[in-house]
């Protein structure tokens, strides 16, 4: 089957696109996801070019955003990165890296973007939409729009929402976030600066995020109908999800909602953080508290920090030299703190980082070769070539158990001094995936390279249980509900909200 201009699927695509960004497209695609399987529709996620360092990595080692892998749960279905064909993964003084279906391709310059990866970006997507349908003949697919579809100065490269939408003849649905204010001009606004043929793709509109009696917004809802002669199919009220947010932007804006948690934990804001969905396991713990460390304080007050994935490793850990964070976490470490390092945060947590072909932030040759923060006595060199896999392994601490979960780092670690790691031992039966280290006087420091560490719910029910031991706090109880359940049930109830206010059926036919 060859897609052609004009393609029209047996079951007509529906796309969500946004009056900005954060408007609620992702959450809107994975509640319409979960409602139309539990139709019994076959619905798959896509989204043409995405920008996030907030990965996932399929079973065939390639790289997507985690917002398409968390749509595809709610489909009941494998991710693939052909549900995320373009991937650009910021790396700072306005460059991104580049991953077509997956695999990175180079770097580029916001600059330079339109002129050397328009026309592949184009082919890429179109490829995947004809291997999704030549898979799926059947499936519906739910198609998230980017930012804002009509940003007039980039309209012209804009591969992911209009081009799309007009490529599929997609039936469209215009989300607007009413807490932010605005929501009458963002709406006529985006429609005005829409081309004809393109703002007939619009058959609905949905009002996120409404607080108070819906009731009081029917003479608003009135208006915009009269105005522009589309049905507001939904006005969808303030939810407190639990899912993770789309960039770091989103991160800062995350509500505080537990107040009295047995344990706190402290996760260092990196400038380069990537994979932050890694702590949505511990951001659904009843007991724990989370706070985000951006500047150089006492670190006493946390039961356990967390160093994240970092973008720019080398980039970071100058960062938390120069802020004195690194001294912070040092002393914090000496006086019987627990750390956990992931990725990034486990290279950081090592004695020396190596960057000869600057491909982890290092700006001259002067940043070639730096210190970490020495708590393990491990070495890092960052080659040319990004490792991407899943990962089946098993735990020996703090708990022997089966481990899921997936790399994707440059880089490569190796124990950097002999008589001092005499003192470190593996976390895995893999002796490369992760170290810890018992200090003497109490406290541990660990790092591991697997992303999705904390799904693991044995491993983190185990590790957990170290800090309230500490504490003299009761153990957890272990017939507590695995993350994994807990995020199907979240996906359902924001689905069933959804479907309570969100008229689909003029979509369906």
């Amino acid at each position: 089957m060859e897609l052609e201009e004009n393609f029209q699927p047996i079951k007509k695509p529906i796309m969500v696109l946004g009056t900005s960004s954060g408007a609620g497209k992702s959450l809107t695609v994975t509640a319409i996801c979960r409602i139309l399987k539990n139709l019994g529709e076959e619905p798959i996620p896509f989204k043409g070019q995405n920008m996030s360092n907030n990965a996932w990595v399929d079973w065939e080692g390639g790289e997507m955003a985690y917002s398409q892998a968390l749509q595809a749960f709610a489909c009941g279905i494998t991710p693939s990165s052909e549900m995320n064909p373009i991937l650009l993964k910021p790396q700072g003084n306005s460059t991104s890296e580049v991953i077509h279906l997956g695999k990175s391709i180079g770097t580029t310059t916001a600059k330079n973007y339109y002129k050397d990866w328009f026309v592949p970006g184009w082919g890429i997507i179109k490829k995947s939409l004809k291997s999704i349908y030549q898979q799926n003949p059947s499936c519906r697919l739910i198609i998230e729009g980017a930012g804002s579809p009509v940003e007039m100065n980039l309209i012209h490269r804009d591969l992911t929402n209009l081009r799309v939408a007009k490529y599929l003849n997609a039936n469209c649905i215009l989300v607007t976030d009413i807490e932010r204010g605005g929501v009458f001009a963002q709406i006529i606004g985006t429609l005005e600066l829409m081309k004809p043929e393109e703002k007939k793709l619009i058959k609905g509109i949905i009002i996120n995020r409404f607080r108070g009696d819906l009731s009081l917004f029917e003479e608003g809802k009135k208006w915009i109908e009269n105005k522009t002669q589309i049905p507001v199919i939904g006005i969808i009220p303030w939810l407190n999800d639990s899912f993770p947010p789309e960039d770091s932007l989103d991160l800062l804006e995350k509500k505080i909602t537990f107040t009295n948690p047995e344990i706190k934990v402290g996760i260092i804001k990196l400038p380069s953080i990537s994979n932050f969905s890694d702590f949505d396991p511990l951001e659904n713990e009843e007991t724990i508290l989370i706070e985000w460390i951006r500047e150089s304080q006492k670190l006493s007050k946390y039961d356990f920090l967390i160093l994240p994935g970092s973008k720019q490793t080398i980039k970071d850990q100058i960062f938390l030299e120069n802020s004195g964070l690194s001294n912070d976490i040092r002393e914090y470490s000496n006086n019987k703190g627990n750390i956990i390092g992931i990725c990034g945060g486990l290279q950081m947590l090592g004695t020396t980082l190596e960057d000869p072909y600057f491909k982890e932030g290092s700006k001259n040759y002067s940043e070639q070769k730096i210190k970490g923060i020495g708590l393990l006595p491990l070495k890092t060199t960052f080659f040319e070539k990004k490792l991407t896999r899943q990962i089946n392994s098993e735990s020996i601490w703090p708990c022997q158990s089966e481990i899921n979960g997936f790399e994707i780092h440059n880089g490569q670690t190796e124990l950097d001094d002999i008589q001092n790691s005499l003192q470190v031992k593996p976390i895995f039966k893999d002796l490369d995936l992760g170290w810890y280290k018992e200090n003497n006087k109490g406290g541990s420091v660990a790092g591991t390279y697997i992303h999705g560490i904390f799904e693991n719910d044995s491993w983190r029910d185990q590790y957990i249980n170290l800090i309230r031991k500490s504490k003299n706090l009761p153990t957890l109880n272990k017939k507590s509900i695995s993350y994994k359940e807990k995020r199907e049930s979240i996906i359902d109830k924001l689905a069933n909200e959804f479907h309570k206010h969100l008229k689909l059926k003029s979509f369906l036919s």
